[in-house]
C-alpha cells in the first residue's frame, strides 16, 4: 500500500503536487492557530484575550492601507507577464520598496498624534508601535509566498509555512506564563517577534536578489491595477474584523474576547472551504472554458449541500466546543457560534459567485456589492449592540454576507447574461433553498441547546443521512480535484 501510495504522489505533476502541499499547509496553520485558542483562552483573562483580538482586527484592516493587497491578484498578473528571473526579482523588490513607503507614510501620520490614535483604537502606544513594525515587515512573506505559489516550489514553502506556525504559538505560551501584570502585551510581542524575525529576515533577502526599491513602471502598473479594488478588500475586512472594534467602543474587552471565541469555533467550518477553494477556481475556469454549464450547476449545489450539512453537523456541538475553547466565562459564546458558522457557508457562496465575474475580468462589480454589505454591517452593529450586546454581532455578521452573497449573485448573474447569453451556470432556484436551510437551522439551534438529548438524536439522524450520500459527495470533489 505504501509503494502504491509513494507511486501515485511520484506521478503526480508539479502543480498538483504544489496544490497538494498548499493545502496542507493552509489546514496545518489554521489547524495549529485553533488547537491553540484553549490555552490562551484559558492563560489570559477575557480583556486580555480581547484587547489581543483588537490588535489583530485592527493589523488586518491597516495591512490593506500598508500594503494595498499587492499580492494577490496583481502580483502574479505581473509574474505571469515576467518571465525572466531576474526581472521577478527586481519586480517583488520594487513591490517591497512601495509598501514600506507606504508604511512610512502611515508612521509620519500616527507619530505626532500618539494619544489621538491611541484613544482612537483602543490600544496603548507601545502595542501601537510594535503594529507598525509588523506592518513594515508582513507584506514581504506575503509576496515570497505569493511567489512560492505561483512558481510551484512547495519544499520552501511547507518548511517556513511550518516554523511559523509553530513558533508563534510556542513563544506566546512562554511570555504569557512569565508576565506577570500585561499579558495581552505579552501575546502581542510574541506575534510581532516572529514576524519581524522570518519576515523582515525574507525582506532583506529579497532586496539583495532584486536590488530595486523604485520601479516606476512596476508602482504605476501596481497601482493601478489595485487601487480600484482597494474598496472591495477594505469593505470585505470590515465585515470580518469590524466587529470587534465596535463591541470594544460600545461594551467592552471582556465581551470581545467572548466573541473572538465564539468567532473562531464559528470559522472552524473554514478548514474546509479554503481546502475547496484552491480546486475549485481552477475546476470553473476549465469548465467555463469548455463551456460545460451543467458540470458546474450540478456540483456546486453538491457542494453547497455538503458545506451546509457540515455547519449544521459543527452547530450540533457548540456547547461542547465552547467548554474545550475556554473556561466557564466564554459560555455565553454558545449563542453567537450558529450564524457565525453560518456566515461561512455566504462566504462560500460569494467566491463561487465572484469567480464568473474574475473570469470575463469584469470585477469593477465586485466593489460595490462589497462596500454595501461593510456599511450595512456598522449600521447593524450601531444599532443593536448598544441594545443586545455582543450576541448581536453574531446575527448582523450574518445578515450581511447574505446581503454580500446576493450582490455578487445579481452582479455575477448580469455578467453571465452579457458574455454567455443565459444564466444557466448557477441552479439559482436549489441555491436558495439550501441557503435558507442553513440559515434556519442556525437560528433553530439557539433553542436547542437546552435540550441535550434531542441534539444528539438529531445529530444522529444527520450522521445517518450523511453516510447514506457519501459515494456522492466523494465523487462530485474527485471531479473537482482532477485538473
Amino acid at each position: 500500500m505504501l509503494n502504491k501510495i509513494k507511486k501515485f504522489y511520484n506521478n503526480m505533476s508539479i502543480a498538483t503536487k504544489a496544490a497538494l502541499w498548499f493545502v496542507f499547509c493552509n489546514i496545518m496553520q489554521k489547524g495549529i492557530s485553533t488547537i491553540t485558542v484553549p490555552l490562551f483562552t484559558r492563560l489570559l483573562t477575557t480583556a486580555e484575550y480581547g484587547t489581543y483580538s483588537l490588535y489583530i482586527s485592527w493589523f488586518n484592516i491597516l495591512t490593506i492601507v500598508t500594503s494595498l493587497n499587492l499580492y494577490y491578484g496583481v502580483f502574479n498578473n505581473a509574474l505571469n507577464r515576467i518571465r525572466d528571473k531576474c526581472e521577478r526579482d527586481k519586480y517583488v523588490s520594487s513591490m517591497q520598496g512601495l509598501t514600506i513607503t507606504l508604511t512610512i507614510v502611515l508612521i509620519i501620520i500616527y507619530a505626532p498624534f500618539q494619544d489621538f490614535w491611541s484613544n482612537l483604537l483602543g490600544l496603548n502606544k507601545l502595542v501601537l508601535w510594535l503594529m507598525m513594525a509588523e506592518l513594515l515587515v508582513e507584506p514581504a512573506l506575503q509576496f515570497w509566498s505569493a511567489r512560492q505559489r505561483f512558481e510551484y516550489r512547495y519544499k520552501t514553502m511547507v518548511s517556513v509555512t511550518l516554523l511559523k506556525s509553530a513558533l508563534n504559538p510556542v513563544l506566546g505560551l512562554i511570555l504569557v506564563i512569565i508576565a506577570r501584570d500585561d499579558k495581552a502585551l505579552a501575546r502581542i510581542v510574541s506575534v510581532v517577534a516572529v514576524e519581524v524575525v522570518i519576515a523582515g529576515s525574507i525582506m532583506v533577502l529579497q532586496f539583495v536578489r532584486g536590488k530595486t526599491l523604485y520601479s516606476k513602471d512596476n508602482w504605476k502598473y501596481a497601482l493601478g491595477f489595485n487601487i480600484p479594488l482597494i474598496p472591495h478588500y477594505l469593505s470585505g475586512t470590515i465585515l470580518n474584523q469590524g466587529d470587534r472594534i465596535m463591541i470594544q467602543n460600545m461594551v467592552g474587552e471582556s465581551e470581545v474576547g467572548i466573541y473572538s471565541v465564539a468567532y473562531s469555533i464559528g470559522m472552524l467550518v473554514q478548514l474546509f472551504t479554503n481546502a475547496i477553494n484552491n480546486s475549485l477556481t481552477p475546476w470553473m475556469y476549465e469548465n467555463l472554458n469548455r463551456k460545460d454549464y451543467k458540470n458546474i450547476r450540478r456540483n456546486v449545489n453538491a457542494i453547497l449541500l455538503f458545506l451546509g450539512g457540515v455547519i449544521v453537523g459543527l452547530c450540533f456541538f457548540v456547547p461542547e466546543l465552547v467548554k474545550i475553547f475556554g473556561s466557564e466565562e466564554y459560555y455565553s459564546a454558545i449563542y453567537v457560534v450558529p450564524p457565525v458558522a453560518a456566515s461561512v457557508y455566504f462566504i462560500f457562496l460569494y467566491n463561487v459567485f465572484a469567480i464568473p465575474q474574475m473570469y470575463y475580468e469584469k470585477q469593477k462589480f465586485m466593489s460595490v456589492a462589497s462596500i454595501a454589505a461593510a456599511i450595512l454591517n456598522i449600521i447593524l452593529n450601531a444599532i443593536f449592540i448598544p441594545v443586545f450586546g455582543f450576541y448581536a454581532a453574531g446575527y448582523t455578521t450574518v445578515a450581511s454576507y447574505i446581503v454580500y452573497s446576493t450582490g455578487h449573485y445579481w452582479f455575477s448573474r448580469k455578467v453571465c447574461m452579457e458574455e454567455i447569453g443565459s444564466f444557466e451556470l448557477f441552479d439559482s432556484k436549489s441555491i436558495l433553498l439550501i441557503s435558507i436551510g442553513v440559515f434556519g437551522c442556525s437560528i433553530a439551534f439557539i433553542f436547542l441547546y437546552r435540550f441535550g438529548m434531542v441534539r444528539y438524536l438529531m445529530a444522529i439522524l444527520l450522521l445517518i443521512v450523511a453516510i447514506g450520500q457519501y459515494k456522492r459527495i466523494i465523487s462530485v470533489i474527485k471531479s473537482i480535484r482532477k485538473r
